[in-house]
């Protein structure tokens, strides 16, 4: 097919932090080094921010260095950090407060903000466009384009206007082509692109497998006289055993708002574990619901975070193109914080591309400069000081992995000679069915707990209906025939918005049932599927959530 072109110096997949921190960088210094430079964005949800999803606990150091005058530019940084309080809880009804003195250094909060990234994003974005940046919502990068010596050359745009069954609908409207010198991938955790880059010019050599946990948040008003503006709650223990790492936070913002979340670890091992009901559960505890009771939840969502840390970042350069932020996954897991290290890497692709303009022709080249700059940054000392983190409550659980973590960061400062690995994937730590017992999850009462469908009504998902289904099944056979007998079909429990179903057919055989139009666009069945049989790729442009405040 023929297809319309546009070509620009640099084309950025992803309106997130990390791909708006690398525009806005990249306009400052084609503006100081007074450089002609044609920037494009291209995001996939319906607007910027309508895809964000994060706590957010900001911390502060990647946006002072991009804009040290963001508080008078207004960025929306306004909810300082003014208490910390992080609870070990022991069951449904109790908890114990942990010590300041027994919690990890990076867990502090001091000079943070609470923040909705969906906004900072929408904030970014203006900021961007102001100097020149060309920003296209509503549009997916749904393939790589590739030149004949194989370097990247850009990226097609989705299709609009394809039915179900591949014909074209009235107003069908081709992709389009993107192309571009430099293309920087900024899809955010788990990128349908990004794990394709990866896997083409083998940039993860020599390093771990990358590591998952799925965050599910709400966000709820509560009454007034229970609002503390500014307070952090972080708890770790029930409702998962020691051997299941994950925790819960509630973040105290403005207007009477709190936002929480529970994340858990895609290596966990039992299959019946859902989750999204443990999250439901977990705010049944008091140190919780002390909160929430009599208040209204208002907002739903849920999204695949990175935690392998620095042994499972990928080299970042290839030819013609560079992955940052969540794409590569620098989130400091000790810190649960990854923003500010997105915000960074987006601007060290900018610093990148501009050097290497300024030193000659950048067109489809790779940019390892890139790769050096990553490693004599502020990111990579974090990440290099948290490094054991992760591995160590893999290896030794909760609580004595907490107690190593703390040990690691308050007296070892991160320092301790030497690193430990997680080779395992996610997709492979499941044991099977007969061997695990199944939580026994409460029923919602629609008070404090809830069901999938009536949460996914609440983050404002949409997609077309009569489209192709975003969700590819490698072998359609695999559900029923391995997953339900050695597993009882996962999906339909890690799964936070009720896309996978078992049901059964006219005949009373179990069917595999996806709902794709339930899809928040979360990743989770990609990573943890165990037999590798689910490919997440783009729906139509604009489709999935839409979050306002998330």
């Amino acid at each position: 097919m023929e297809r319309e072109s546009m070509e620009f110096d640099v084309v950025i997949v992803g309106a997130g932090p990390a791909g708006l921190s690398a525009a806005c960088k990249l306009m400052q210094l084609a503006q100081e080094k007074n450089q002609e430079l044609m920037v494009c964005v291209i995001e996939k949800g319906s607007e910027v921010g309508a895809h964000i999803l994060s706590g957010a606990v900001i911390e502060p150091t990647a946006m002072d260095e991009l804009f040290p005058d963001w508080k008078e530019k207004g960025a929306p940084l306004k909810t300082k950090v003014k208490g910390d309080d992080v609870y070990y809880l022991t069951g449904q009804e109790k908890g114990i407060k942990t010590p300041n003195f027994l919690i990890p250094k990076p867990m502090h909060n001091e000079g943070n903000y609470i923040v909705s990234m969906a906004n900072v994003c929408r904030w970014l974005a203006e900021q961007a466009e102001g100097m020149g940046v060309e920003i296209f919502p509503g549009f997916t990068a749904s393939e790589v384009l590739y030149n004949d010596d194989g370097s990247v050359k850009g990226i097609l745009t989705g299709d609009m206007g394809v039915a179900e069954d591949g014909s074209e609908k009235d107003g069908y409207m081709p992709g389009m082509e993107l192309l571009a010198k430099q293309t920087i991938f900024a899809e955010g955790c788990r990128g349908h692109l990004g794990k394709q880059l990866m896997e083409t010019f083998n940039l993860r050599e020599n390093v771990d497998p990358q590591h998952y946990g799925l965050g599910i948040k709400e966000i709820w008003t509560i009454e007034p006289e229970k609002h503390e503006e500014g307070l952090v709650v972080h708890t770790a223990g029930w409702p998962l055993d020691n051997h299941t790492e994950g925790g819960g936070f509630l973040y105290h913002m403005e207007n009477n708002q709190v936002a929480l979340g529970f994340i858990v670890a895609l290596n966990y091992d039992n299959p019946h574990l859902s989750p999204f009901d443990e999250m439901q559960r977990w705010k049944l505890n008091p140190k919780i619901s002390q909160f929430l009771e009599g208040g209204k939840r208002i907002a739903y969502g849920a999204r695949a975070v990175n935690k392998g840390g620095m042994q499972s970042v990928p080299k970042l350069s290839f030819s013609g193109g560079l992955l940052v932020g969540c794409d590569a996954g620098f989130l400091n897991g000790a810190k649960i914080k990854g923003n500010h290290t997105a915000m960074k890497t987006g601007m060290l692709a900018a610093e990148a591309i501009m050097e290497s303009m300024l030193a000659g022709d950048i067109a489809n080249k790779a940019l390892t400069v890139m790769d050096d700059k990553y490693k004599s940054s502020w990111v990579f000392d974090e990440l290099y000081k948290t490094r054991n983190f992760g591995p160590a409550l893999h290896k030794f659980g909760t609580l004595l992995g907490g107690s190593f973590a703390w040990l690691d960061q308050n007296i070892f400062a991160g320092k301790m000679p030497f690193t430990w690995h997680n080779t395992t994937p996610d997709h492979e730590t499941l044991k099977q069915a007969s061997q695990c017992e199944a939580p026994d999850y409460p029923k919602p009462d629609g008070k404090l707990t809830f069901d999938k469908l009536s949460s996914v009504f609440l983050s404002s998902t949409n997609h077309e209906e009569d489209q192709p289904c975003h969700l590819k099944l490698i072998d359609p056979s695999v559900p029923i025939k391995h997953n339900l007998p050695l597993y009882d079909e996962p999906a339909q429990r890690y799964c936070p918005a009720g896309v996978y179903e078992v049901i059964e057919d006219a005949e009373g055989q179990p069917t595999f049932q996806i709902n794709g139009q339930n899809c928040v666009h979360c990743k989770t069945c990609d990573i943890k599927d165990p037999t590798q049989n689910i490919t997440w790729v783009t729906p139509e442009g604009g489709g999935g959530p839409n979050y306002a405040n998330m």
